[in-house]
Parts: C-alpha cells; sequence; structure tokens
C-alpha cells in the first residue's frame, strides 16, 4: 500500500511505515543480506522483504493500527520501545514492541486531541522533546500541544496559529521548538493564511513530565 509517514528508530536500527490500510510495517535495516543473482529473480511483492541498492531488508513486523482511522504520523518513542501514532481522527496511540522482542511491560493506549466542540481535526505531526521524552503533536486545528505519554497527561498547549499545523521540531537540546503553519487541505480548495513557520522558547514546565516538576 501507499506510505504516509515513516522514522527511524533512536538506534537506527529499525524503520517503521505507516501504509494505508492502517498498516504499521517494522524493518530491520541493520542487518542488510547481499543480493544474490537469485534475488534478482525473485517475486519484488515478497511482503517479508524490503529492498534497496545496498542490499534486502528483512520486514519483522506487519500489524495492523490499533487505531481506526488512516494514519497520518508516525513516531519512535524516545526510548525506542514503542510507537506514537496521530490519525486523521482526532486521536493519538501508544503502542509498544513486545512482540519483536522489544519488552516495554507497558499496555497500548489512546487518546483524543486535537478536537473543538464537534469538529474533528487530523493529527499532522508528532515530535518528541529530545531531553524529556514528552512529546507534542501538532494538528489540523492550528494548535501544538505538549503531552506527558508515559504518564497519559496533557502538558499544556504551546501555540494556536492561523492555520494547520504540519510540522512540528524540537531544536536539539530542546530549548526550543519550530513549527510550520500551512494549510493541509482538509477542507479543501479554500482560502487560506499564508505558509509560516514560527520558532519560539521552550519553557520547562511546557515540556517536563508531570512527576518531575
Amino acid at each position: 500500500g501507499k506510505a504516509f509517514s515513516m522514522d527511524v528508530s533512536p538506534d537506527a536500527t529499525k524503520v517503521v511505515i505507516a501504509t494505508s490500510g492502517r498498516r504499521n510495517v517494522f524493518v530491520d535495516v541493520a542487518n542488510l543480506q547481499q543480493r544474490t543473482s537469485n534475488d534478482e529473480n525473485s517475486n519484488p511483492d515478497n511482503d517479508n522483504e524490503a529492498s534497496s541498492g545496498g542490499g534486502i531488508a528483512r520486514v519483522l513486523l506487519d500489524r495492523e493500527s490499533s487505531l481506526k482511522y488512516q494514519t497520518r504520523c508516525i513516531k519512535f518513542l524516545s526510548d525506542g520501545r514503542g510507537i506514537a501514532v496521530g490519525s486523521i481522527e482526532g486521536r493519538v496511540a501508544i503502542e509498544y514492541l513486545d512482540d519483536i522482542g522489544i519488552p516495554s511491560g507497558k499496555k497500548k493506549y489512546a487518546f483524543k486531541c486535537h478536537r473543538i466542540n464537534d469538529t474533528i481535526y487530523p493529527v499532522n505531526t508528532i515530535s518528541f522533546h529530545p531531553t524529556h521524552g514528552t512529546f507534542a503533536t501538532g494538528g489540523a486545528d492550528g494548535t501544538v500541544i505538549t503531552w506527558d505519554g508515559n504518564n497519559k497527561k496533557k502538558l499544556t498547549t504551546i501555540a494556536k496559529l492561523p492555520t494547520s499545523i504540519a510540522c512540528v521540531a524540537f531544536k536539539e537540546d530542546g530549548s526550543e521548538v519550530a513549527m510550520a503553519s500551512s494549510y493541509t487541505f482538509e477542507e479543501g480548495e479554500r482560502d487560506h493564511p499564508r505558509e509560516e513557520i514560527y520558532v519560539r522558547g521552550v519553557l520547562e514546565g511546557e515540556t517536563k513530565p508531570k512527576d518531575a516538576r
């Protein structure tokens, strides 16, 4: 199916790809196998392999998302033990990777976000804070919200911008956040504010976990 989003694990050994049909595919990119003449004639649609110019990568897991609607963004957790998945239905799921031998001792869960009254907006982007392990979501409602995933708590809304949040990224030391405000056509063609990038400082209380304050 089509690939909608992807991310590389913190240790750079795995790639996760969110595809159509609500599938999340995990690929081992640390142990590429060399291509042989037999590989050249093999079935290119083999579901257990992903090929590149450098070799063949093994698919570790292909599983259905726990969310009911199409995935818009996907990110590995800061410790690499799970993933955060954002959908078009204003919801984020935290899922773990025990079934590929990465123990977490935790159960998956999901929560609603980026909703205004009865209007539901897609979650366009997820970014993890490099120090605290908390994360920010950006939605088509124009807001950027920070969350403490370990304690299942909302921290705060750090921005309300003129149009959809297309992307969010923290500075490498976590002291600043960049937010791209760009209409993502969730309501089709229409007049919309111009595209802009905002950068602002991050306060400690906006990203620090609840139990660490």
